[in-house]
């Protein structure tokens, strides 16, 4: 056998092997995505315990992969990774604030700075909802409390100065987060101006049916 034969039987079969863990990779990938965003809907419905253990199965993958990418950082430091760790961070976070009131940090998950940074700018979404339900609920204050938590991670985010650069994604992630802030403020202004007109309406009721014996 030629040299040029052995040398390309030697690449095909790394390439065949790469290609067999880049699949392996990226179909845990999509589960620990599938699994945080799965835990996010969970807390939204007040089931904590089910969103713990979808969050332990996400970092499950993730730290298998993470363990993986010593011998093949190529296959697993892609965009989609970045993705994955950017929900995980999203879903602690948020189970954190609904449990604990307190920011998990991100030395407690393991991811780094810029996914743990575009994770929390995502948290924003989850407190609109929240907000809205609240709203439904017949909770004003509630709502303004939400929004007042929403107010609290885009100013942080903002204050990061040269920071702020430096994490790809964050200015648009954060003119988002601005638009929606906007949005919830005049969902509960309207809320507001509503309960002031029924209950003006209902003291003029009152004062009729007075005036009427």
């Amino acid at each position: 056998m030629s040299g040029l034969k052995i040398i390309l039987r030697d690449a095909k079969k790394e390439l065949m092997k790469k290609n067999k863990i880049r699949e392996k990779t990226q179909k845990s990938m999509r589960k620990a995505q599938s699994l945080s965003k799965q835990a996010i809907l969970r807390i939204h419905r007040k089931k904590i315990l089910e969103a713990k253990t979808l969050i332990q199965n996400a970092k499950e993958l993730i730290v298998e992969l993470q363990n993986m990418s010593k011998d093949y950082p190529d296959i697993i430091f892609t965009g989609m990774f970045s993705d994955v760790l950017q929900e995980y961070s999203e879903a602690n976070i948020f189970l954190g604030l609904s449990q604990n009131k307190r920011f998990i940090t991100p030395g407690e998950l393991n991811v780094p700075y810029v996914e743990y940074i575009l994770g929390l700018a995502d948290v924003i979404g989850e407190y609109r909802r929240l907000s809205l339900d609240a709203i439904r609920e017949d909770s004003v204050e509630k709502s303004e409390n939400y929004l007042s938590k929403m107010e609290e991670i885009y100013l942080e985010l903002l204050a990061m100065d040269e920071a702020y650069m430096l994490v790809s994604g964050l200015r648009r992630k954060c003119d988002v987060a601005r638009k929606i802030i906007e949005i919830t403020r005049g969902d509960i202004t309207l809320e507001v101006r509503r309960k002031s007109l029924e209950n003006y309406l209902r003291e003029v009721e009152k004062t009729k049916k007075k005036s009427q014996k």
